[in-house]
């Protein structure tokens, strides 16, 4: 697998992932909130493969490829930022949906531009053998990068390589916390009967019925 494959492999496994979420029902909230959890996890770890290995090299091999890695780098932004609004958002409220929606019009525009446009350019710019090479450190990349966005932290070299290891680091921690928070909280709702508030940002529970934790 060279890298313009494995990268396109990310973007159908995103792709399955907003499928899925589209075929949940409006009260499918425990799947809605698993399905987001997978987007966080996907698109992070993607974004930071590219920002650290694809796009710096490809900016180095083809100047006339820079601003369409700029271009690329400020569509990053913008999905990080939805992403860290969703990864702190009950899937009950109002705008929990309408976000999701948001997020997948960026995501797919961002797709059709790298595979339609970069991608051809990436393929003339770069030997067969180098794009394998490129293939196995994005590889290696992945298990170090972080799982949560950072909409904040630096998207280029040298930067984005010291924060990325310091983020994967602390995500770790994060990623076992909320998971150990979640079934807790799953485990109390189920016991007394409880269900969030369908309000925006931090849920206050309420009597009755059940639904998944945020």
């Amino acid at each position: 697998m060279d890298a313009i494959a494995l990268l396109k492999t990310d973007h159908k496994t995103v792709e399955q992932l907003f499928r899925k979420y589209e075929k949940a029902g409006p009260n499918a909230h425990k799947l809605k909130r698993k399905l987001v959890d997978q987007l966080v996890h996907e698109l992070s770890v993607h974004a930071a493969i590219e920002e650290q290995v694809f796009y710096p090299a490809v900016r180095a091999r083809a100047e006339e490829l820079g601003d369409d890695v700029l271009n690329a780098l400020e569509e990053h932004h913008v999905v990080k930022l939805v992403l860290a609004e969703l990864d702190a958002m009950p899937p009950e409220a109002e705008r929990f949906d309408a976000k999701v929606h948001v997020l997948m019009e960026n995501v797919r525009a961002h797709v059709l531009e790298e595979e339609t446009e970069l991608f051809p350019a990436v393929k003339k710019a770069f030997r067969p053998q180098e794009l394998r090479t490129m293939a196995d450190v994005l590889e290696m990349a992945k298990k170090a990068a972080p799982t949560r966005p950072h909409p904040a932290a630096p998207d280029t070299p040298p930067g984005n390589l010291v924060a990325g290891a310091v983020s994967a680091v602390m995500d770790i921690g994060r990623d076992a916390l909320r998971a150990a928070r979640r079934k807790a909280t799953t485990k109390v709702r189920s016991v007394a009967g409880l269900r969030p508030s369908p309000r925006q940002g931090t849920p206050a529970y309420e009597a009755g019925g059940d639904a998944a934790s945020p």
